[in-house]
């Protein structure tokens, strides 16, 4: 991690690293996934898990992101942006985190279990693999 400077008592926005970030987010929880569909850019609430270093959700069978995040050539990956944060309003200190790399629609077995909050079958599993990991971190110091 990274600090920047800044007085005594004033918010300091620090950028995070991977490690960190990975740390920050494995507990899973709720992130939002955001794609560009045919009608344009769409950022979506998921119910996801961290597993193996990639962030893991799922969806429906059939439903707009199983379309919207399938490519139609075989090996070629969908590229999305996902986003979890936390934010404090009474500190007005929080995290954010931005995983950036390819969806890939899972096949088979899925040993991970992710628990969903919207009613439904979420039937398909989809991996971000990431390429590229961030985040940032205000504090007040």
């Amino acid at each position: 991690m990274t600090e920047d400077t800044a007085p005594a008592g004033m918010p300091r926005l620090d950028k995070l690293d991977r490690e960190e970030c990975l740390r920050l987010i494995s507990p899973g929880g709720v992130g939002r996934i955001a794609f560009n569909n045919p009608s344009g850019p769409v950022i979506l609430p998921v119910n996801y898990t961290v597993e193996q270093g990639a962030v893991l959700f799922r969806t429906a069978l059939g439903g707009p992101m199983d379309a919207d995040l399938r490519t139609g050539v075989e090996g070629a990956d969908f590229m999305v942006a996902f986003e979890v944060d936390h934010i404090d309003e009474s500190t007005r200190e929080g995290w954010s985190v931005l995983v950036r790399g390819g969806a890939h629609h899972v096949t088979g077995d899925v040993n991970t279990k992710v628990e969903t909050w919207a009613g439904g079958e979420r039937e398909l599993y989809v991996r971000i693999a990431p390429v590229e990991i961030s985040g940032r971190r205000i504090q007040h110091g």
